[in-house]
């Protein structure tokens, strides 16, 4: 994903975090229909549809909606019902599901035991397989004026009611106990006890997380620290770092100028190397302080991954930045 509007709206710490349209955006993008290889025909628009005569396009059932079918969904929201609806089509984020003259979707991260580390072409499979399937499914976002229906099989196993309860009982600045239910590129999303909230890859871990599936795995219990709820929406902003001091603000106090540390290449650019010396704390390795003499490349000096000994040249907490030096590392120490 080229933008990230989720992590651009987080706050500080102890304050709440304002959740804008990308914390949706951020499911609906994987909905975006990838690669040419399809299991199934395509009708051109992205979506691959089940053969039937009578099927419309997407766009054309959106033009088609009726007002009575939206007043419908409105009240099965309100009232925190379940339906039973006909998956139509599927394409490589979700499913495409049927309701009167609505068409609401199901992304594949809402999906009960749908696997998360499966290649393009073997989801493309996966989902095929639930056309003309019924799925029992709780709406979690509606907006007639935009032509939204977004449901949830995973939401749909709580009880009538369950997660408004949830819900009003959590409170921001909590700790709370989850269950993780799905990894996604973006994060991870955790039950709370029939309701779900969102852990964003950025609130893991105060270091550098590849996927989610670096530090969580599907089933596991963990303790959360919650930012923001969001009731009318249903959202809540997760987060696990939180529980943990921040590395940044006692550096000062821990390390000292002069100082040799020992860490690891966590990323080789142009300009030097970075290296981790404890988790969320990474330093920058200019690149006139990796060797003596003249290279082409950092990468000619170190690589990621590379264990390292280097020497503290200067500490800015507040601005987050570590100065280190793989040069003179014999010299005593200049701190006195």
């Amino acid at each position: 994903m080229s933008s990230d509007p989720y992590r651009d709206n987080l706050n500080s710490p102890k304050s709440g975090v304002e959740i804008d349209e990308g914390y949706w955006a951020a499911l609906l993008e994987e909905g975006e229909y990838a690669g040419s290889t399809s299991p199934a025909p395509s009708n051109g628009n992205g979506w691959n549809l089940a053969e039937q005569p009578n099927l419309l396009t997407h766009e054309n059932l959106l033009n088609q909606t009726s007002d009575h079918d939206w007043q419908a969904a409105q009240e099965t929201a309100e009232t925190d019902g379940t339906v039973e609806l006909l998956v139509k089509g599927y394409n490589q984020g979700g499913l495409l599901v049927g309701w009167n003259t609505l068409r609401g979707f199901v992304p594949a991260s809402q999906l009960v035991n749908f696997p998360v580390d499966v290649d393009d072409y073997s989801r493309r499979t996966l989902l095929s397989r639930y056309v003309g399937k019924s799925l029992k499914l709780r709406i979690i976002e509606l907006e007639s004026v935009q032509d939204r229906l977004i449901l949830s099989e995973r939401a749909a196993q709580a009880e009538p009611g369950q997660r408004d309860r949830v819900i009003n009982e959590l409170k921001p600045g909590i700790t709370c106990q989850g269950t993780v239910t799905n990894l996604c590129d973006f994060g991870a999303f955790v039950d709370l006890g029939g309701v779900e909230g969102l852990i964003h890859i950025s609130e893991l871990s105060w270091g550098r997380v590849g996927h989610p599936r670096d530090v969580l795995r599907s089933g596991q219990q963990v303790s959360v620290y919650i930012m923001n709820i969001d009731p009318d929406e249903g959202r809540i902003a997760l987060s696990m770092k939180r529980l943990q001091p921040d590395p940044w603000e006692s550096v000062d106090k821990r390390y000292q100028i002069g100082q040799l540390v020992t860490g690891v290449i966590t990323n080789v650019v142009d300009f030097g190397a970075f290296a981790c010396i404890e988790e969320g704390l990474e330093g920058l390795i200019h690149i006139s302080e990796l060797a003596e003499g003249q290279f082409l490349h950092p990468r000619n000096v170190v690589a990621e991954g590379q264990k390292i000994e280097a020497r503290i040249l200067n500490i800015d907490g507040p601005a987050r930045r570590l100065g280190l030096s793989l040069r003179n590392l014999n010299e005593d120490s200049d701190c006195s």
